[in-house]
């Protein structure tokens, strides 16, 4: 029999790392079209089994698709989540209109969408995106007007642009530490190489300045800082075709396994939902106190609760 703190070390790690592993939901995949009340179209991930879940809402970087970050949602979704992830246009001058009328959409039309006797609970939304969509989902989670109240933030590896003097719209950063006018906990996740070119002729996509060490700065307690340390800006994405070999060329992508790094960011999304949106934080305490529960190296992992 283990006894102590060897004991306690063995559950932490028994408990935790079941989330960086898929869930025990079986999940649908549904394409919802555009309509006169849709600005565009949606890609949701649904638990089967009935029951009520929460529901996060999850935008894509620019020039990207909800389609390849499939095995990250997924995985997210397994562990009893509703994910609905639009499909923006390449050119989306009414961004922030658009996810108003994607909001109420929600609101009056996503049990019409989702498997029978699943039923989203509305009341347990959180909102997330990855570099671009990072930067737009702090912009929606901010402005009070959106007919849908978000309970969490994440961004993963959000970007606000191409540097200080070149931000994109909507215009979220301040350069204040801890400005962020936020009323609910926030996590943002980083990738160690995302602020490195892959060539000297290049600008990296992720600029210290804009980046999600910015992001972090700016945020008011309860927040969250993991970075992945060996891992690039694009390495939980799927792409395919053409896009595929473009990434490759613009982002520095690191060398350890593309499945690990999917894991360990639905993992720790996994963590943060489950901490704010339903009440159990001990997966969430667990990582920030042992790192190495991940399946790839964090660090540094910061909290800041108050």
């Amino acid at each position: 029999m283990v006894h102590g703190k060897a004991s306690i070390e063995r559950n932490i790690k028994m408990g935790a790392s079941s989330i960086f592993e898929i869930g025990n939901e079986t999940i649908n995949t549904i394409n919802v079209k555009s309509s006169s009340s849709l600005p565009c179209s949606l890609l949701v991930f649904s638990p089967t089994t009935k029951g009520s879940y929460p529901v996060l809402l999850f935008f894509h970087g620019f020039m990207l698709q909800p389609s390849w970050y499939k095995s990250l949602l997924q995985h997210i979704s397994s562990h009893r989540y509703i994910i609905v992830a639009p499909q923006f246009p390449l050119i989306n001058l009414q961004e922030m209109k658009n996810v108003r009328k994607i909001a109420e959409w929600l609101i009056n039309n996503l049990k019409s969408v989702v498997p029978e006797k699943v039923q989203p609970d509305l009341e347990k939304v959180a909102i997330s995106g990855h570099s671009k969509g990072g930067n737009t989902a702090f912009a929606v989670a901010f402005d009070s007007s959106m007919p849908l109240k978000f309970s969490a933030l994440l961004g993963i590896e959000p970007v606000a642009g191409t540097s200080t003097s070149c931000l994109c719209p909507p215009y979220v950063l301040e350069y204040i530490p801890r400005i962020f006018n936020q009323s609910i906990p926030v996590a943002v996740l980083g990738a160690g190489l995302s602020n490195q070119s892959t060539c000297c002729l290049l600008q990296s996509v992720a600029p210290n300045g804009v980046n999600h060490a910015e992001f972090f700065n700016e945020s008011k307690p309860p927040c969250y800082y993991f970075m992945a340390k060996d891992y690039g800006h694009a390495d939980m994405l799927e792409a395919e075709g053409i896009m595929a070999i473009l990434i490759r060329i613009l982002m520095k992508s690191g060398k350890g396994s593309k499945d690990s790094m999917i894991r360990a960011v639905g993992g720790i999304v996994v963590a943060f939902l489950k901490a704010y949106l339903e009440g159990q934080i001990d997966d969430l305490n667990d990582i920030v106190k042992s790192p190495n529960l991940a399946p790839i190296t964090l660090d540094p992992v910061i909290s800041i609760k108050d």
